[in-house]
């Protein structure tokens, strides 16, 4: 809980709304998690999904405490290696890498999880450049996951799209068309998926990729990665009271892959990828009330924040939010927190109960780490500031944009040539 002194001091720094980052919750999640594997078995490696959040401040924090890098762009790989980053701990992921990403990425020793037969002949290139490196990658498999017609897969998909497919044959032949190059070998298998979240499936997905790494792999097999996903803690406010815990998905995961694969004389990797497990409890949004009327009955509280900043993705879920405030006495109200943009849908609550607020006071919205900070446009204003609280300690971590960190000369053109203009 933050006390309106707390935030008047923050707002200060920041000159407008802001995020918060509680390092501390942060180094709790990543202990907690990783403990929850590395208990039960022994080869396991945690690497941090940067798609979710990658405040470089954020990101550095986890690999301080051993988090490896998951990434899915050529951005967030630069990312990595700009924070230092060994590229050996660096997990390329993705659908979409171009044939410079994956010679970059084979070059500088990373481990690559093919999802298209598209990037096939971009190793296969590689390999046969350079006879002498050994190359060692993965295939991102696709299986069917349905249990009694029903789908797992989020927003009702029956179908998923990424992958090499087990049922068609194309698992098989992606293997096939890698052993052209002697110095290919593919060592493991990449299981994710966007799911319902339950221990039921990990456990499937677990199961699979181990049997299929045992059919087309066998004693080669140095890894599986199950990918991300995970719940973490979750707010009442979500009105979710059975979310599995990271001990429960540890205990389903790690007991599959200890029957599964005993009869191998080692034991594999177990690669973990989680993002909105370890993030999303760790931000906090604060705004100030700008202003309160009233149009024909209802109330409108603008604060200066958007929906964009604290849900941009839209999801259904109610954010758990406080107002702030130096008052002693407040009386309840019912009315709608609305956002700065020009749109009519901005609504970060609406028809809310709770103390009425007044220009000048806060709100606090709370569990917006995951896929905020990186799917926050810059729509109307600048991106707000983030403020870190590490130990005593208040940093800011990302500063307040300008209109030359906007909209940079470097970048944009802002003049036009008369002679240029087409009639």
């Amino acid at each position: 809980m933050y006390s309106y002194e707390q935030v008047e001091k923050w707002r200060s720094l920041c000159s407008s709304s802001f995020y918060v980052l509680d390092t501390v919750k942060l180094s709790e999640n990543y202990r907690r998690f990783q403990r929850a594997f590395t208990r039960r078995y022994e080869h396991v490696v945690v690497a941090y999904s940067y798609k979710t959040n990658y405040l470089p401040f954020l990101c550095q924090k986890l690999h301080q405490l051993g988090a490896h890098a998951e990434v899915v762009s050529r951005l967030e790989y630069e990312l990595a290696l700009k924070l230092g980053v060994d590229p050996a701990s660096i997990i390329f992921n993705g659908p979409l890498k171009t044939e410079e990403d994956i010679h970059l990425a084979l070059e500088q020793g990373s481990l690559i999880n093919l999802d298209s037969f598209s990037e096939i002949p971009w190793v296969v290139a590689y390999a046969k450049q350079y006879p002498e490196q050994t190359i060692r990658i993965g295939l991102r498999i696709n299986v069917d996951l349905a249990r009694g017609g029903v789908s797992p897969l989020q927003n009702g998909y029956e179908v998923s799209r990424f992958g090499f497919c087990v049922e068609n044959g194309n698992l098989e032949k992606a293997l096939s068309q890698l052993t052209v190059a002697p110095n290919v070998h593919v060592v493991g298998l990449h299981g994710h998926f966007s799911t319902n979240r339950s221990v039921g499936v990990y456990r499937q997905i677990t199961r699979h990729l181990c049997r299929l790494g045992k059919q087309h792999l066998g004693e080669r097999l140095a890894f599986i990665d199950i990918g991300g996903g995970f719940y973490g803690e979750l707010p009442a406010s979500f009105g979710m009271t059975a979310a599995p815990t990271f001990e429960e998905y540890a205990e389903a995961i790690t007991s599959v892959v200890r029957e599964e694969l005993a009869e191998l004389d080692h034991a594999p990797l177990l690669i973990l990828e989680p993002g909105i497990s370890l993030v999303a409890d760790t931000v906090d949004f604060v705004c100030q009330v700008i202003d309160v009327k009233e149009n024909r009955g209802e109330r409108f509280v603008l604060v200066d924040g958007s929906i964009h900043n604290v849900k941009p993705t839209m999801h259904a879920h109610l954010l758990p939010a406080r107002h702030v405030c130096n008052r002693k006495s407040v009386p309840e109200a019912s009315y709608h927190v609305v956002g700065y943009t020009c749109m009519e849908k901005d609504y970060l609550l609406q028809d809310y109960t709770g103390p009425l607020p007044d220009s000048g006071d806060y709100f606090v919205f709370g569990h917006v780490g995951a896929y905020t900070l990186v799917f926050n446009p810059p729509f109307i204003r600048e991106r707000p500031p983030v403020l870190a609280i590490d130990g005593n300690e208040a940093i800011i971590v990302r500063g307040k944009e300008t209109l030359q960190q906007f909209i940079p000369e470097s970048v944009y053109r802002f003049h036009v040539d008369k002679q240029e203009v087409v009639n």
